[in-house]
């Protein structure tokens, strides 16, 4: 069960990911102004992120231990460092100097690692193991 869990929470950081990189694009491509949606997004994200990791300790005291997972878990460590950091450093700006690059640059690092985490395990980026 939380195996399943793990994996499908996988395809909501995903879909969260895409929607703060498409959001940031529309926002930079528009040349809009900054929007409080714009930190919650990348919030939700991060926050998606975190609780997969969570859920992700409590799949390694349920399932065997394999040397593959170490990569697993440090590119899932990583991304979500990436994530946090981004949305940190943003959050601490003025107002007047958010901007959405950051988001777009540090969400496009943090998905590159969680699909690298995904990948060395074996597994496909969208390939479901339920």
């Amino acid at each position: 069960m939380v195996y399943a869990t793990h994996s499908g929470i996988r395809f909501l950081v995903l879909l969260a990911g895409f929607v703060v990189i498409l959001y940031g694009l529309w926002g930079i491509l528009g040349k809009r102004p900054y929007k409080p949606l714009m930190a919650r997004l990348a919030s939700a994200f991060t926050g998606l992120l975190h609780l997969q990791i969570l859920i992700g300790l409590a799949v390694l005291l349920t399932r065997p231990f394999g040397t593959q997972l170490i990569g697993h878990i440090l590119m899932t460590v990583l991304a979500a460092v990436v994530a946090q950091g981004t949305t940190s450093v943003v959050r601490k700006r003025p107002d007047d100097q958010k901007t959405y690059a950051p988001h777009v640059v540090g969400t496009l690092l943090a998905l590159g690692l969680v699909a690298g985490g995904i990948m060395a395990i074996g597994r496909g980026v969208f390939q479901s193991t339920i």
